[in-house]
């Protein structure tokens, strides 16, 4: 399946591609286009762009509605979204403590990589390794 977002990705977009090509869909192939860009390439599944069917909603992220579009139901992808819903988006109250640091972390990748592109394939690594780590810590529990 092809899927099209915005250019320039940071936590959530990047995030988002790791769960399609590592959940959804392994065979992904994206299109990343600049801000505003209308009309969306046909025969593409727009996701957190706003209006489409897959993006922020009700103050919650876009991976949090990819979750549930596609009910993933992993208690690690849900305590990611937590993190993610706290790194995108503005929040009165701090929970999770690895959100800012997640969001450097990933703003870092994006100004190392040469492209999006580059920057999904960095980025799959630190989200399997948060997967992962959340794992183990819900092993451990």
């Amino acid at each position: 399946m092809k899927w099209v977002t915005w250019e320039n990705i940071g936590v959530d977009r990047m995030a988002c591609a790791w769960l399609i090509l590592r959940f959804i869909d392994p065979a992904a192939e994206f299109l990343f286009i600049p801000v505003g860009q209308t009309p969306l390439p046909d025969d593409y599944e727009p996701f957190d762009i706003p209006g489409v069917r897959l993006t922020h909603r009700g103050g919650h992220c876009t991976f949090h509605t990819l979750l549930r579009e596609y009910q993933l139901n992993d208690p690690v992808l849900a305590r990611i979204a937590s993190i993610i819903d706290e790194a995108d988006t503005a929040q009165e109250v701090m929970l999770e403590p690895v959100a800012a640091g997640l969001d450097f972390i990933c703003q870092g990748v994006r100004l190392t990589s040469t492209d999006d592109h580059i920057a999904v394939e960095r980025g799959r690594l630190i989200y399997e390794a948060l997967y992962a780590q959340i794992a183990s810590e819900n092993q451990v529990r």
